[in-house]
């Protein structure tokens, strides 16, 4: 009797490396995410969070090391049928003000159309399930730059979506919102049936929503493994800085920091 094989991670990276000029930014990390699972990056400023999700994204290649999607060096897939596969929702998302909402949306699309394809049905389907996932459906007509920032985060949520991926990259999703649209977010990313990595600055939130946890400091990987594993007082201490309380949540049954001023 024989044991089912070890299925390969969604997504991997390899001792990827990555250099600014001469400065190394991101220095032989390696990180995998399962499917269905949510990998959260955590680490201090500068630690090399958005250029590793740069590098698992396909974005940029990595001076060394490799990044493989499915068990495939990414540096084989084609950039529309990577597009297919990959959404990425960047910490920043700048769109023109004149633009509604399923505007926006709609660009989720054109991994799947050519300059002669025309607009589908299935197209309008696709879009309109991913305003309903967002909750932001009766405001498809709304144009961009009336909504709030929480709102404009579900939307570039939703263009993301309707690209049809099945691994999901967003970096740092919740920088600038308040503390209720930061859990609406990272709550509905949890709920998505995907693959999911997730650059994020709040531990509480990392602890909550995260399946995996990789710390990153100065570009080096220091610790990756489950948020109990992960998030010890000490290495909040040795990475971060700062002195913390870790307990048990009563509310959600996760790790909750308390940090010690």
């Amino acid at each position: 009797m024989t044991s089912d094989p070890v299925s390969a991670p969604v997504l991997a990276a390899s001792a990827v490396r990555w250099l600014a000029g001469r400065k190394v930014i991101v220095d032989g990390v390696t990180v995998s995410v399962d499917e269905g699972r949510t990998l959260g990056l955590i680490g201090p400023n500068g630690s090399g969070k958005s250029s590793l999700i740069r590098l698992l994204a396909g974005l940029r290649p990595p001076a060394a090391g490799k990044v493989t999607l499915d068990g495939k060096p990414m540096s084989g897939f084609a950039r529309r049928e990577l597009a297919r596969r990959v959404s990425v929702v960047e910490q920043h998302s700048a769109t023109e003000a004149n633009v509604t909402v399923i505007d926006v949306v709609r660009l989720g699309r054109t991994p799947y159309r050519s300059a002669l394809s025309p607009w589908t049905q299935d197209d309008d389907r696709i879009v309109t399930e991913a305003l309903v996932r967002v909750g932001l459906n009766d405001r498809r007509e709304q144009f961009w730059h009336t909504l709030s920032g929480g709102e404009r985060q579900r939307v570039q949520l939703a263009r993301a979506l309707a690209q049809s991926p099945s691994v999901l990259i967003l970096d740092e999703p919740t920088n600038h919102l308040d503390i209720q649209h930061q859990i609406d977010i990272l709550r509905l990313v949890s709920e998505l049936p995907l693959t999911t990595v997730v650059a994020i600055h709040d531990l509480n939130l990392a602890a909550r929503f995260c399946d995996v946890i990789a710390v990153l400091s100065e570009g080096r990987l220091v610790a990756c493994g489950s948020p109990t594993d992960i998030l010890t007082e000490q290495m909040i201490a040795d990475v971060f800085g700062v002195e913390a309380h870790i307990s048990t949540s009563p509310h959600h049954g996760r790790l909750h920091i308390q940090f010690l001023m």
